[in-house]
């Protein structure tokens, strides 16, 4: 059986293992793409769009890591300051 093409709020907060009210508030700021489905407004996140953000965040991780260096080059850097 195929995956689901789309996922409920909790589905996704367990893939990313944070709260289902963290992915709500990711969400409503348009980190994560969503669609409201039905009378009652059910949130649901395309799987795609899931994998989506977690390239984005590891992406933005290695970003972060190149100009924040940590080690040898961060050491060096200690050393010139003191």
């Amino acid at each position: 059986m195929p995956a689901p093409r789309f996922l409920q709020l909790s589905d996704v907060a367990e893939v990313l293992n944070i709260s289902a009210n963290q992915v709500y508030a990711l969400v409503r700021r348009g980190d994560i793409p969503a669609v409201k489905i039905g009378g009652r407004g059910q949130w649901r996140v395309e799987a795609t769009e899931l994998e989506k953000y977690i390239e984005r965040l590891y992406t933005e991780t290695r970003q972060f890591i190149t100009s924040h260096p940590f080690g040898e080059e961060a050491e060096q850097s200690e050393d010139v300051h003191q």
